[in-house]
């Protein structure tokens, strides 16, 4: 059986906690759908260039979005003492869905300041196709499917910037 893989990102939002994760808790499934699509076009993108190096394999491509829990009843991580909210995800592709791992993730949202968020999103996938697919992952998907959760947690931070204004 493949191992999963497991990847972490974080980024910022100059806003306030409070603001920041009632937008999240307002309509998260709204948010993170605007944040993939806006996200699976950039990707497309970045696909065409990436076709010719990789032998002609698509990297782009639509996903669907579930939120699977919010949890506002946690606390920040680490040093900080604060509250926190998580939020669990799980998006897999739009079609193809055999050829595309499927991500399971969980969004930690907690103040670092009166005026600035942490985003901090860990998750998991297993490289579809065994052992093809793990050398595939290997070679070219990990950095791919790393690049498209940076992307989206990117996009999701700009979104909650300007919701939360």
């Amino acid at each position: 059986m493949t191992q999963a893989r497991e990847l972490r990102c974080y980024e910022y939002v100059n806003r306030p906690y409070e603001r920041v994760s009632s937008v999240v808790v307002a309509d998260p499934a709204g948010l993170f759908q605007r944040a993939t699509t806006t996200t699976a076009e950039r990707a497309r993108s970045l696909g065409a260039k990436l076709k010719v190096t990789v032998a002609g394999l698509e990297v782009g491509k639509e996903v669907r979005i579930e939120v699977t829990s919010v949890d506002a009843s946690r606390r920040a991580p680490g040093e900080l003492t604060g509250p926190a909210l998580a939020v669990g995800l799980r998006w897999q592709a739009s079609s193809g869905e055999s050829f595309f791992p499927e991500m399971t993730a969980e969004l930690l949202v907690y103040p670092l300041s009166g005026d600035e968020t942490q985003l901090d999103l860990r998750g998991a996938y297993v490289p579809p196709g065994s052992v093809v697919g793990s050398a595939v992952d290997a070679l070219v998907g990990h950095r791919v499917a790393e690049a498209s959760v940076h992307r989206f947690l990117r996009e999701v931070a700009e979104r909650l910037s300007a919701d939360a204004a």
